[in-house]
């Protein structure tokens, strides 16, 4: 597509990280035969029959969200979520879908156990459509020299000289089982290996792409012959839709040159659902790409399960395993469980390069940060416990950054109300602050009201395990007896409206990792309470 700069008054819609995937994509022509985002009829046909309206293949939609719906012919400006402009679009139409019906039409289930499910519950129901005219190349820093279009990858899988192409698709490190499966696919089929793996948005609690790619490089660098393989990266947000994703990710190779392409067991599977079953059986998705393996024009090599002969000292495929054989195998639960206790993954499991850059990118659990986030009515004893928190881990020689309710209230959140939004509001700025500082492996305590149990699960959403909530239960009447600012007295007097407690409601929390009774104990009392828990969860040594 050529570019353009015409973007002077035009209204902004900033693309989230999904649909900022999904514009690389389609620019780049990877989503090919879709090169915009769809329209009401491709979208409706490729829920129902798994191609586009015209009848081409195209399993899963690409959808625009918006907000509301524009009127035909508006143009609006796609913006980067740091503000640039990217593209102009022509409105063409915007449609109402149903969540429900797209989460049965991918997934069979509603279940919203499935991440993809959850986020389309939780999203804008509308959709845009219409020309997308690009105003400047989308800006990537990472890994530029890995940055490859399809254009660019079927070049240089040519230029290596072998007839055939073998991609392999991943989202996770690959271990000393995977680089044995994909040798072997090579060999097999005499063909250069195209080392594929997902660096958009993946599956909540996958291994970040910066501490993946790193692996590969080094895996590709110094295990394959030169001239064997080749690395790209690919900017595609999984829906982690099983079958009909693994279909599109046939395609997606297709496009970039691939003639044969390894399915997994489970591909593109998100693990199990709410009742503790997975959502697809293990070779749905090897059995769909192979039904329409020929209208691709793609090979599907079945990726089979690769267990290790201890007295062999090598890989075989399990089904292939002699009698009587012992055999080793770790599964992805066993190595998060290692790095979250610090012990070395085996070297017959993983390369020493892999198992070093995982080791250095997750440090024990005991290494990392966490969130303590106090919720309760105003006077609880939140701000009290926190600093007792604070000092005692300031002790263990921890750094601490104390986010309080109402210090943040004085800055971060000044000019917001009281109003259900800007509390909800209030609440996310401290839960986005939280996770930074977590994400940096620094602790964050954090002291406000959070009366909302929907605000609070959402701050929960962006740290995960790091997140202990800790329920401050100390009875209203024991607060309005403390009442050291009058502000109970003056919401009684009517003087102050919209009060927790009094004349607006609080949530308590369903599950809180911590209740505390700070009427029944003394501050510090429950601090230690506090710290023994985190020993217990690993985040702090004994």
């Amino acid at each position: 597509m050529p570019f353009r700069n015409d973007t002077a008054g035009l209204p902004r819609l900033g693309l989230g990280p999904r649909a900022l995937d999904d514009y690389e994509m389609l620019l780049n022509g990877a989503f090919a035969p879709l090169s915009s985002f769809m329209g009401r009829a491709d979208y409706e046909s490729c829920l129902r029959t798994m191609r586009l309206a015209d009848g081409r293949l195209f399993p899963l939609p690409i959808t625009l969200p918006v907000d509301e719906a524009l009127p035909a012919g508006t143009r609006v400006m796609l913006t980067h979520p740091g503000g640039e402009a990217l593209a102009s679009l022509d409105v063409s139409e915007t449609f109402e879908i149903d969540p429900e019906v797209e989460a049965r039409a991918l997934i069979s289930s509603a279940d919203t156990a499935h991440p993809y499910t959850r986020e389309l519950m939780a999203g804008p129901r509308w959709r845009a459509a219409g020309r997308l005219t690009p105003l400047r190349p989308l800006p990537r820093a990472d890994f530029a020299d890995l940055r490859l279009s399809p254009a660019q990858v079927r070049e240089r899988v040519a230029a290596l000289g072998r007839k055939n192409v073998v991609a392999f698709q991943t989202r996770n490190p690959l271990h000393r089982s995977h680089e044995e499966l994909i040798k072997r696919a090579a060999r097999s089929l005499e063909a250069t290996v195209l080392l594929h793996p997902v660096v958009g948005l993946t599956k909540p609690g996958d291994i970040d792409h910066f501490t993946r790619v790193r692996t590969y490089r080094a895996l590709v660098e110094r295990h394959f012959e030169p001239g064997s393989i080749l690395l790209a990266l690919l900017p595609l947000a999984m829906r982690m839709a099983g079958p009909r994703e693994a279909l599109l990710h046939a395609i997606i190779r297709k496009n970039h040159g691939a003639t044969h392409f390894i399915v997994g067991r489970d591909h593109a599977g998100p693990g199990l659902d709410s009742a503790g079953r997975p959502f697809f059986g293990p070779y749905e998705a090897q059995e769909l790409v192979g039904k329409h393996a020929d209208e691709i024009g793609i090979g599907m090599v079945p990726f089979r399960e690769m267990v290790y002969l201890e007295d062999e000292d090598r890989f075989e495929e399990e089904h292939k395993t002699p009698p009587g054989a012992r055999v080793r195998s770790i599964s992805g639960s066993e190595v998060r469980q290692h790095l979250l206790d610090g012990r070395p993954l085996p070297d017959w499991f993983t390369r020493k390069e892999t198992a070093l850059i995982l080791q250095e990118a997750h440090p024990p659990r005991a290494m990392q940060g966490f969130c303590v986030w106090f919720t309760g009515l105003s006077g609880a004893g939140k701000s009290t416990t926190a600093n007792a928190l604070r000092a005692l881990l300031m002790e263990r020689g921890r750094t601490v950054t104390l986010l309080d309710g109402d210090e943040v209230r004085a800055h971060l959140s000044k000019g917001l109300g009281f109003s259900r939004a800007d509390r909800d509001e209030n609440i996310l700025r401290i839960g986005y602050v939280a996770s930074e500082v977590v994400r940096h492996r620094g602790i964050a305590i954090c002291a406000a009201i959070s009366p909302f149990r929907e605000a609070r699960e959402r701050c929960r959403a962006l740290m995960g395990e790091a997140f202990i909530e800790v329920f401050m239960d100390t009875p209203l009447a024991v607060c309005e007896s403390r009442d050291v600012k009058g502000l109970y007295a003056r919401a009684r007097a009517g003087e102050l409206r919209g009060f927790t407690g009094i004349d607006d409601p609080y949530e308590t929390p369903a599950s809180p990792e911590v209740r505390l009774f700070e009427s029944k104990a003394t501050a510090l009392d429950n601090a230690r309470t506090i710290l023994g828990i985190l020993e217990e969860k690993g985040f702090l040594r004994h």
